[in-house]
């Protein structure tokens, strides 16, 4: 492994590694998607083998699901249990106000509905993906979308201002197919300031699932780097 990408990952896991501070015995904690969540899930299952934490898992995606099944953390379903304790997850940008931009992973529908019915949502990401505003240095906002709908919404999006492009599969043929059998817009608004108000407009196109905007959702923010680990509440 390369140095700067030693240190990237070394970040991550320190990220990870408070975040799980936060889990306690009897816990359903939901796991979220993404390379500084897997983390995460990893230090879980640890502190289940060297501590015999109690805990129940609701994964995000199917790469959450299977690392909770590799990490030897037991599985529950909403049919069980309508509300979370707590869920850990990762984010592609953090604002100022802890508001956050999700869903590069294409795991943002998932992700959203286990965040909406947990008591505490903490974010860990390495530090770099705090800013000043989403949507800085022209970073796309994913949005998952029917796919019947999809040429309409590209449409659609670009009509209120946005650079919509279909996401392709890398080592596939035509569009990434979500978890969930749908398609993935990403749309580039430039910096988006008011992050709630696009929102409530990309909600009001049928045909859109779901967008990786995350308004006042998060609680509180791990910020990892190589050799610290920065804590951000929110303010209420």
């Amino acid at each position: 492994m390369k140095p700067e990408q030693e240190r990237l990952e070394k970040a991550k896991r320190n990220a990870a590694l408070e975040a799980v501070k936060h889990v306690k015995t009897n816990f359903v904690v939901g796991l979220g998607s993404g390379s500084t969540a897997a983390y995460a899930i990893e230090e879980i299952g640890n502190k289940i083998k060297r501590e015999g934490l109690r805990v129940l898992g609701v994964p995000t995606s199917h790469q959450a699901f299977t690392l909770a099944v590799e990490h030897e953390i037991p599985i529950t379903t909403f049919e069980k249990h309508h509300q979370i304790d707590l869920t850990i997850d990762g984010a592609d940008q953090i604002d100022d106000e802890l508001n956050l931009i999700k869903g590069m992973g294409g795991a943002l529908t998932r992700e959203k509905i286990v965040a909406s019915v947990s008591k505490s949502l903490v974010i860990v990401a390495e530090e770099s993906k705090k800013v000043k505003i989403l949507g800085q240095n022209n970073h796309p906002l994913p949005i998952e979308v029917l796919p019947f709908a999809a040429p309409i919404l590209m449409h659609k999006i670009s009509g209120i201002g946005g650079k919509p492009v279909l996401r392709e599969g890398t080592k596939k043929v035509g569009p990434v197919i979500t978890d969930n059998g749908n398609f993935i817009i990403d749309a580039s608004f430039g910096s988006i300031p008011q992050p709630a108000e696009l929102e409530l407009k990309l909600k009001g196109i049928t045909g859109v699932v779901e967008t990786g905007l995350f308004i006042e959702m998060a609680d509180v923010v791990y910020l990892g780097k190589p050799d610290s680990t920065e804590r951000i509440e929110r303010k209420k």
